[in-house]
């Protein structure tokens, strides 16, 4: 796969909820790894809102996993759809992959919760529907060795990777862009030093 194209991409955020990102028996580096994801998710959200790119958004059972993180729904565009997903994979979904398509957009970038299930069922599943399709491996989250074992299953079935900084960075491609927008008002602090 080639670079990330701004004008042919969709940001989808899976699950981002409470439920997946705060259990009572993580590990504080379970605690860590979420709170990086979360925040690296966001960023990317306000990066894709910035520059047009549109957002879909994805809930599993919001009544017992809590709605998507403020962290991320502060920084939708009005209208982002807010979906609630009934499969672990949204391609499995109609409602959610009939909103990915109507973004006309053939390159779907991934990130949330949880890396060996929900982001892994859901970029296997986008990529069986014709989707080019990247998941952020810094902006998703499985706790302990699940995220990796999450990422092993992607990268045998051929779905692309990157990270936060790197997407970010091909959606801006120049210079020029990078100072008007990153220098620009409206984006939260960056997770990491652009």
């Amino acid at each position: 796969m080639g670079l990330l194209a701004r004008d042919d991409s969709v940001l989808v955020v899976v699950d981002m909820q409470a439920g997946f990102l705060a259990r009572a028996w993580f590990s504080e580096q379970d605690v860590e790894a979420a709170r990086q994801a979360l925040g690296r998710a966001g960023w990317l959200v306000a990066v894709a809102a910035k520059l047009g790119i549109p957002i879909v958004v994805t809930e599993e059972e919001p009544e017992r996993n809590g709605p998507t993180d403020p962290e991320v729904t502060e920084r939708l565009p009005a209208g982002t759809p807010v979906l609630r997903k009934p499969t672990f994979g949204l391609a499995g979904a109609p409602e959610i992959l009939a909103s990915v398509r109507e973004t006309e957009r053939g390159t779907v970038v991934v990130v949330g919760c949880e890396t060996d299930v929900c982001v892994a069922q859901s970029a296997i599943g986008l990529h069986e529907q014709g989707f080019a399709c990247v998941v952020v491996d810094d902006a998703t989250f499985s706790p302990g060795e699940m995220h990796a074992r999450g990422l092993e299953r992607l990268a045998a079935a051929d779905i692309g990777r990157n990270h936060a900084k790197g997407v970010t960075y091909e959606w801006l491609r120049t210079v020029e862009d990078a100072h008007a927008v990153l220098g620009g008002s409206g984006l939260p602090t960056p997770p990491f030093r652009l």
